[in-house]
């Protein structure tokens, strides 16, 4: 059992770390305003028509949605001192199991339900083989990245499998209060897992496990068991997107979502999510999905090639791990004095 109370220096290092996120959180914001001020630079005649600039905003969070609901997952998962590389075959094993004519033949409903409870499965079994098969979660998650796409591809007989459900098409054009439905599955989301992370016990014991798993077992936490949550949790955020994007799409394929493990990562990593686990934060993540679906929109508007737009995103990534490395080196040392 973890108590609330904590010594000075340790309620003096967690205001420390919230006064790091604040700014973390506003240097990316900063990065935001920068990419627009790029894109109103580069596409005057764009950024001049005010209901454009409207609809490019709704563009952007459309496009955000799944890989931030995706990504919510994902960083409960790193701050628990694990990794899922099998994201996005889980998402195309959840979108097709849920595309199947035998699914579609329960409704919207059905569909669903089937997309939830196939992500919440897998990531069970994700959780199972890392806590009680001890395998190395990236060894774990890759081979689940494998066997997923190919049980996808055998399920759809390697072909596209188009929904034909009008309710679950029309999530990705229905609006509510002007605001796009899938904007706000993911605001939802989004606050559901803040909540979850700062606001309850389950929160707590993801930061205790992350940071020390040995302490958090001599404190009373069932590591296996929260580590098997952490990864059905990411399962579930799986099922979710998988619903989003067939929606999008109108249909699914076992190739959908392809390298939706590598940008749940790297926005969860751009938000300050330490990669050794123990730190991070919701918001954060949200912040750095923005900041790639932003840059994904600037090169798409400025017509370049996807394979420039990759080599920046690589850029990004390698430079945020070396000022998480060289502030966490500073922070230790500072901490030894």
């Amino acid at each position: 059992m973890i108590t609330e109370a904590a010594p000075p220096e340790v309620r003096s290092e967690r205001r420390r770390g919230i006064d790091e996120s604040v700014l973390r959180n506003l240097g990316l914001v900063g990065v935001l305003i920068i990419l627009v001020i790029i894109g109103a630079a580069t596409r005057p005649d764009l950024y001049s028509d005010p209901t454009w600039v409207k609809n490019n905003i709704f563009t952007i969070l459309q496009q955000a949605s799944a890989i931030g609901v995706v990504t919510v997952g994902m960083t409960f998962v790193i701050i628990g001192g694990g990794i899922d590389l099998s994201v996005g075959a889980i998402i195309a094993l959840a979108g097709v199991w849920a595309t199947t004519l035998a699914t579609q033949s329960y409704g919207a409903g059905g569909m669903i339900f089937t997309a939830l409870v196939v992500g919440l499965v897998v990531g069970l079994i994700n959780g199972t083989l890392i806590s009680y098969g001890r395998l190395v979660p990236f060894i774990a998650t890759l081979a689940m990245l494998v066997s997923a796409r190919g049980l996808a591809a055998q399920i759809s007989g390697k072909q596209t499998q188009v929904s034909a459900n009008d309710t679950i098409n029309n999530i990705a054009t229905t609006r509510l209060l002007g605001i796009p439905l899938l904007v706000w599955m993911l605001a939802l989301v989004v606050a559901a897992g803040w909540v979850l992370l700062n606001r309850t016990t389950f929160g707590r014991r993801t930061v205790a496990v992350g940071g020390n798993p040995e302490a958090a077992r001599l404190a009373g936490i069932n590591v296996k068991l929260h580590t098997v949550l952490l990864y059905a949790l990411s399962g579930l955020c799986c099922g979710i997107a998988a619903i989003m994007l067939t929606s999008q799409a109108t249909s699914a394929q076992a190739a959908m979502a392809n390298l939706y493990e590598l940008d749940a990562i790297a926005a969860a990593i751009i938000g300050g999510t330490l990669l050794s686990g123990g730190r991070g934060t919701i918001i954060g993540a949200l912040f750095g999905v923005l900041v790639f679906s932003t840059i994904t929109n600037l090169f798409a508007i400025n017509n370049l090639s996807t394979e420039v737009q990759n080599m920046v995103k690589g850029g990004i990534i390698v430079a945020a791990v070396l000022i998480q490395q060289f502030r966490f080196r500073s922070l230790t040392h500072l901490l030894k004095r």
